[in-house]
């Protein structure tokens, strides 16, 4: 059908800005390999998970044709995706031999590209050496003096503008803020807590309304101050074994109070945002629940996640900092020095605690994600998380004791259960 000496072709993605419909990027030269399609980062073209939410893991394939050892041509394939491929307009079930022109798009509101013919071998020499073909600049226009004005909507959804101005917006607080301690660490703590939480928040690639986000972490920090506490204390503390021993103690005997007074209680706490979410969508319809209910791990993942920083926040700015800041200056009389080392305790707990508390309360939120898609194994599920996630908890408070070399690795070891439990909830999630 084609001669390779004389044709390459070039798959190009059409720009989704409504500004300019018809510009295209080249994204791939297409040659004797196979070229997939997919949101998963190892595909060759990788669609943005951010923005294309709908698209499989491995939605398509564009593959050389071969007959009696002579080429052909190229076809599509689509790969058992969800959502389907759509080859100008019409779904594809199987294969499709691709010619000059055709309009490729992953699901029906998904990226779409264009699939053309060049038929100058000089080109196609070139095209041997690079995967895009060098672009010449032929004139000056508006938009290449001022980009800011044609990059549309990828200014938002690929530049992180709007971390970057948060970030902007809390140095100025900082600087606002230089000589009032209290107002200071609180915008550091938010500031970090937010780069934290925005990180795990990219890692699981599923959106969830700002608003479900700062209620959870406004939730449990509401519990923190409240009488509830209270019951939480007797209980864990009175009742269970969670008092830490005094005297001569060993590993064993701390790690047990610590599963107990520092594990079950607090991954306890930090989880009920995440259950009276999904109980609120037993009520409500399913678009809700699945918006900003609990429907799936990444949902519990997310939520579990937004809930540690109310608890963090609270717990070091409450708890931790006033009392090494009176510590200190009970003992040195000077108050410069305790509010400095206030704040080099602050950092490191806040911003530990993407292998911290988020990762274990994130880590439980999984398993309750999983017991809502798994009824019928609902109570073994949470069994299974509630535990690990305290046994995580406790074995980091308890490593403290013996060497920070432990400490760093029962951090590392919890951090690692948190990105395994995302990377396993994108497998089976329906909105990834």
């Amino acid at each position: 059908m084609y001669d390779r000496l004389t044709y390459v072709a070039f798959l190009k993605q059409i720009s989704a800005d409504l500004q300019n419909p018809d510009r295209a990027e080249i994204v791939a030269t297409l040659g004797d390999r196979s070229v997939t399609l997919g949101r998963d980062p190892n595909c060759e073209i990788a669609i943005d998970i951010n923005i294309y939410g709908s698209v499989s893991r491995r939605h398509a394939e564009i593959r050389p044709i071969f007959a009696k050892q002579r080429f052909e041509g190229w076809e599509i394939c689509d790969l058992d995706s969800a959502n389907g491929t759509f080859i100008n307009k019409r779904r594809l079930y199987s294969c499709y031999p691709l010619k000059h022109g055709d309009r490729i798009q992953l699901t029906q509101d998904g990226p779409q590209f264009v699939f053309e013919l060049e038929s100058n071998p000089e080109t196609a020499l070139e095209t041997k050496f690079s995967n895009r073909p060098r672009s010449q600049i032929t004139s000056i226009t508006f938009t290449k003096l001022l980009p800011i004005f044609s990059t549309g909507n990828d200014l938002w959804k690929k530049a992180y503008l709007l971390p970057g101005i948060a970030t902007v917006g809390f140095v100025v607080m900082m600087f606002a803020f230089l000589g009032q301690t209290q107002l200071f660490n609180l915008t550091i703590s938010v500031y970090i807590s937010l780069a934290a939480y925005y990180f795990v928040y990219q890692l699981c690639g599923k959106k969830k309304p700002w608003w479900v986000i700062l209620g959870a972490a406004i939730f449990t920090a509401v519990i923190l101050r409240s009488p509830i506490l209270n019951i939480f204390l007797w209980f864990f503390y009175k009742v269970l074994p969670g008092t830490t021993p005094t005297g001569q103690v060993n590993f064993i005997s701390v790690l047990i109070s610590m599963f107990f007074g520092a594990g079950l209680m607090e991954e306890l706490i930090k989880s009920l945002p995440v259950f009276a979410l999904w109980f609120m969508g037993l009520r409500l319809g399913k678009k809700w629940r699945s918006r900003a209910g609990i429907s799936e791990p990444l949902d519990g993942i997310l939520i579990g996640a937004a809930s540690a920083i109310g608890f963090t926040l609270t717990e070091t700015l409450g708890l931790y900092v006033p009392s090494i800041v009176q510590n200190i200056t009970s003992q040195a009389g000077s108050t410069e020095i305790a509010e400095l080392t206030g704040l080099q305790l602050l950092i490191p707990r806040v911003l530990g605690s993407v292998a911290g508390h988020m990762a274990y309360s994130g880590y439980f939120g999984y398993f309750i994600g999983l017991s809502i898609m798994k009824p019928s194994l609902r109570w073994q599920i949470l069994t299974i998380g509630y535990l690990s996630s305290a046994f995580l908890h406790a074995l980091w408070n308890t490593s403290a004791l013996v060497s920070f070399w432990l400490l760093a690795i029962v951090g590392g070891l919890s951090y690692a259960f948190l990105v395994a439990a995302i990377l396993k909830a994108h497998s089976f999630s329906s909105k990834v």
